[in-house]
């Protein structure tokens, strides 16, 4: 099986890239047409006319034949404009689209940059709409991703299918030796979604414990204020962040309120889980799909500084726990969200559009 990845996606992102691993580990000859937009820019979709001119220059560029044979294609990340081209290419072959996000509930509703009713909104979730119905198969990041992605496309629910996002092992693997003393790591977009006012709030909450926290963001303003148990880096190479990982004592996941947080397992749950290092997240339905809490993660409440806290705590003062919980973790992950996994889910799903 030959596929095509396609489009103006970003190609180190790491949904794109661990697909295209697991595809490849699957035995499946994988081939990019990729026409760079995004990388480099921050806030990709905030960049302005720069970006647009780029966006409609991609365009035209992706609709040239390409030189290699393939039995379907698949639109990466950020791709929701592409689909018009890939069905194009495709000329009748499967296109298969990988959104991860909606466009919509991203700036919308998680970030609060336009207002529902405002024309930006009216826009974005026509854009959602139209990319979701053009595809033959699209594939969610969770279950209730899935189903929120099938509302918004007005789609049946059994037109989308699920894959974990998984993680990079040619990177992520495990090797968790935790320095002294005890530190909660996390990484991530300082963005509502991951919760950084909760993760602010527990440090707060447990002033004897020391706090990592890696990324930059629209709520970044907050770390002006952050207590003195809090260190903050703005920027770690991607290539860093496994020895980040190994080093802690803990790694934090997502504890927005919003819908969209309770629909998602993020790259770095899944980094961490695959590093073997215990993990405090969310108890939302999108973590449940893959954590059992005291087993795999130690979930709290979205939102619950308080909880938090109290979970770091657990973590820092019972060393055993917390190996037992990596343990649990590792084996879920190995279980059902491994590149081995995901590679032969993959496969599957687009082994029956060609059959």
């Amino acid at each position: 099986m030959r596929l095509l990845y396609f489009g103006t996606y970003e190609r180190d992102y790491p949904r794109n890239a661990q697909v295209i691993a697991a595809l490849r580990g699957a035995g499946v000859e994988v081939n990019e047409r990729h026409v760079s937009v995004w990388e480099g820019s921050t806030h990709k979709w905030r960049a302005g006319a720069g970006a647009a001119a780029r966006l409609v220059l991609a365009e035209a560029r992706l609709l040239r034949r390409p030189r290699d044979e393939f039995d379907a294609v698949i639109v990466g990340y950020p791709g929701h404009l592409d689909l018009p081209a890939a069905r194009r290419i495709a000329d009748g072959r499967p296109v298969v689209f990988n959104p991860l996000v909606s466009l919509y509930d991203t700036f919308v509703e998680d970030r609060r940059r336009f207002g529902p009713s405002s024309p930006a909104g009216r826009v974005l979730k026509a854009i959602d709409r139209r990319a979701l119905r053009a595809a033959a198969l699209v594939v969610a990041d969770t279950q209730a991703n899935a189903s929120f992605l099938a509302r918004l496309g007005g789609l049946a629910r059994d037109e989308i299918e699920v894959c974990f996002v998984g993680a990079e092992e040619r990177l992520f693997s495990p090797n968790w030796e935790p320095e002294q003393p005890f530190e909660a790591l996390f990484v991530g977009k300082l963005i509502p979604l991951h919760g950084v006012t909760t993760v602010l709030g527990a440090a707060r909450a447990a002033p004897e414990v020391r706090f990592r926290l890696i990324g930059s963001g629209q709520l970044e303003p907050l770390l002006q204020q952050r207590p003195p148990n809090v260190a903050h880096v703005p920027w770690v190479e991607y290539e860093r962040l496994p020895q980040e990982l190994h080093r802690a004592g803990c790694a934090l996941g997502v504890f927005g309120t919003s819908e969209k947080a309770g629909r998602v397992i993020p790259n770095k749950v899944f980094q961490a889980l695959a590093c073997g290092v215990p993990v405090i997240t969310a108890d939302t339905p999108a973590a449940r799909e893959l954590l059992v809490d005291g087993d795999s993660a130690l979930l709290v409440p979205p939102g619950d500084a308080a909880a938090l806290a109290a979970g770091v705590r657990r973590f820092a003062q019972d060393p055993e726990l917390a190996r037992r919980i990596a343990e649990g973790g590792l084996r879920a992950y190995r279980a059902r969200a491994s590149e081995r996994v995901l590679g032969e889910r993959w496969r599957t799903l687009i082994e029956g559009l060609l059959s």
